[in-house]
């Protein structure tokens, strides 16, 4: 998908918080592929987003005419079970702070960036939007779904209260070049990436996964997934929630399965299925996207991830 400039980012001032981030570094590509000349990008040394008066400095340091708040706290189901009050108090008060005070000081617009994880664990599949509410998330990551869930309401009652202009979409798990390899913090893919090369190079028969392998998940690129963020950014400005997803859905049996046979692993997988599964399945309905902005994923799954898995191995050496 090729981007092109439009008047909507030459003339406004663009705030990323998590700009610096795997998936805001790539928004932030495509703002200045736009045209978009002022892009200001918080680091967390300088404001922690989770303080008031933090938000407050940012905010006038940056002057913005637009917020694109991607900055969270996010991990796997691993990190999210180690650390649930963080996941909900971090990223509640990241998120619902910013957009107050973007309202406040009139900044033009807010888009928030929720998660799948805010669905019900037993959501009919394909996940719609109207399904939100039908239910508690699954519990493993329930704390991040219901604190990101927030900004929905938040911007909903804002616009109904104050005509303020907030949206919310709902992305997939991401995955892509330059993806958190953390084996603490990061999600299915990196952290199977990152198994099966390590245990090419040493010569490892087994590797360990979590949980038996049944639930399945739909994933976007990353370069899809801000592609999207930029068309919503620019042409939607209404109160419902949007979904963002590929379409593509797998089971983590084959996912496994997969990343094996592009990494050249050939051994054997332990399944662990006293560790949690997660979400039974995964998989987003994304025709509201299509037809409000006109956005539709353009990376296959298996290019994407032969780009994810030549990426690391470019970059292991550096990676912790």
């Amino acid at each position: 998908m090729t981007a092109t400039s439009s008047d909507f980012f030459n003339n406004k001032r663009f705030c990323v918080t998590g700009g610096a981030g795997f998936l805001g570094q790539v928004v932030v590509r495509k703002l200045k592929e736009r045209g978009a000349g002022e892009i200001f990008i918080p680091t967390i040394e300088k404001y922690d987003l989770t303080e008031i008066h933090s938000i407050k400095q940012m905010v006038d340091d940056a002057k913005p005419d637009v917020i694109i708040h991607l900055a969270a706290q996010v991990g796997g189901i691993g990190a999210n079970r180690e650390h649930p009050g963080e996941f909900f108090y971090n990223n509640l008060m990241m998120g619902v702070q910013l957009m107050h005070e973007a309202w406040k000081r009139s900044v033009e617009k807010f888009i928030a960036i929720g998660t799948i994880c805010a669905y019900p664990k037993f959501t009919p599949v394909p996940f719609r939007e109207e399904d939100l509410w039908n239910g508690y998330p699954e519990e493993t990551n329930a704390p991040y779904g219901l604190a990101k869930k927030m900004l929905l309401v938040q911007a909903q009652s804002y616009r109904q209260q104050y005509g303020y202009n907030a949206v919310f979409l709902l992305p997939v798990n991401l995955y892509g070049p330059g993806d958190n390899f953390n084996p603490a913090s990061s999600h299915v893919i990196p952290a199977l990436i990152r198994k099966c090369v390590q245990a090419v190079d040493e010569g490892r028969q087994e590797i360990e996964v979590w949980g038996d392998g049944s639930p399945t998940r739909e994933f976007l690129y990353v370069e899809d997934a801000a592609e999207g963020i930029l068309l919503a950014t620019e042409k939607y400005n209404d109160s419902e929630p949007v979904n963002l997803g590929s379409g593509f859905e797998i089971s983590i049996k084959d996912l496994v399965e997969l990343i094996a046979g592009h990494t050249g692993y050939q051994g054997t997988f332990k399944w662990d299925t006293s560790k949690p599964n997660g979400q039974p399945r995964r998989c987003l309905d994304t025709s509201r996207a299509k037809k409000f902005f006109g956005f539709e994923a353009q990376m296959t799954f298996d290019e994407g991830l032969k780009r994810t898995i030549d990426w690391y191995q470019e970059n292991k050496g550096r990676i912790k």
